[in-house]
């Protein structure tokens, strides 16, 4: 059933290169946006994908500082009948960011996508672990939406501080099992998000099939990729490496392979193995 789900809802997703109007952009925290652009003729996505969004947006004479596109993941999307309305999270991390923050209703943004690899679907019967942290929780909510009622699925969110958890409200409304976790204790329980994993491992049954989802901040990911070897659940890891072009032209967002050579984040991920990756060598 999760095939289907991911074959009907990609269907002639063949990347497009538009300007989308801004329906909305709005503070949800203190660095955190969502923003909702609609976007003529959207393909679709699969979970995981990504878009190239401009830094800011477009103005009448062409910015060129800074000059290159910043990749996001795609939230969620709803198609109408004027085009899609495709939602983004991000925080402000920088100086492309901030600009991001400013555009107003009305204005437009360009955006390329959907981009990249996307999550596998689970095998019939696999129970399911999603695990995020920061703004890795972007990349996993459409996983979380399409499996739900598929799958038995489990979603643990790692962060600093409660005021770093993004879109919680929207998981909740899913229905699904959620745990919290933030390092002062300030949300849900005190601690790491990994030590939410490992618990979830232990109380689930080895023989009923499982596999963990995980996208966030490299250290979080390469514990959970451990965790996984140690229990020997199948892991997929959606890794965030900085890029220029999100085609695999610029080779800026290499990832180390164990087995020897690198991938492209943005050509043949986001979504790996996590036992594919050289976890001590990867930025």
């Amino acid at each position: 059933m999760a095939e289907a789900i991911w074959e009907v809802s990609a269907a002639g997703a063949v990347p497009i290169r538009a300007e989308a109007e801004v329906v909305r952009n709005v503070s949800e925290g203190p660095s955190s946006w969502r923003l909702v652009l609609r976007v003529p003729s959207w393909p679709g996505f699969r979970p995981g994908q990504f878009a190239m969004l401009s830094a800011g947006a477009q103005q009448a004479a062409r910015r060129t500082d800074p000059l290159l596109p910043r990749p996001m993941a795609v939230y969620r999307a709803e198609t109408g009948v004027d085009g899609a309305e495709v939602e983004i999270l991000y925080k402000i991390a920088g100086r492309g960011t901030a600009l991001l923050a400013e555009a107003l209703p009305g204005q437009r943004v360009a955006i390329v996508g959907p981009l990249g690899r996307a999550f596998p679907p689970p095998r019939s019967g696999e129970r399911v672990i999603i695990v995020a942290g920061g703004t890795g929780i972007a990349s996993v909510y459409e996983l979380a939406a399409r499996l739900a009622g598929a799958h038995p699925v489990e979603i643990l969110f790692g962060a600093r501080t409660a005021s770093d958890l993004m879109a919680l409200e929207d998981f909740e409304a899913l229905k699904i099992p959620l745990q919290v976790a933030t390092e002062d204790g300030s949300a849900g329980v005190r601690g790491l998000v990994t030590d939410l994993l490992e618990s979830a491992l232990e109380a689930s049954a080895p023989g009923s099939g499982r596999r963990i989802y995980v996208c966030g901040p490299t250290a979080m990911m390469r514990r959970c990729a451990d965790i996984a070897a140690e229990n020997e659940v199948p892991c997929i890891a959606a890794l965030e490496n900085a890029m220029a072009c999100g085609f695999g032209v610029c080779l800026g967002c290499a990832a180390p392979l164990r087995e020897g050579g690198y991938a492209l984040v943005c050509r043949d991920g986001p979504a790996f193995d996590a036992a594919s990756i050289d976890w001590e060598r990867l930025p």
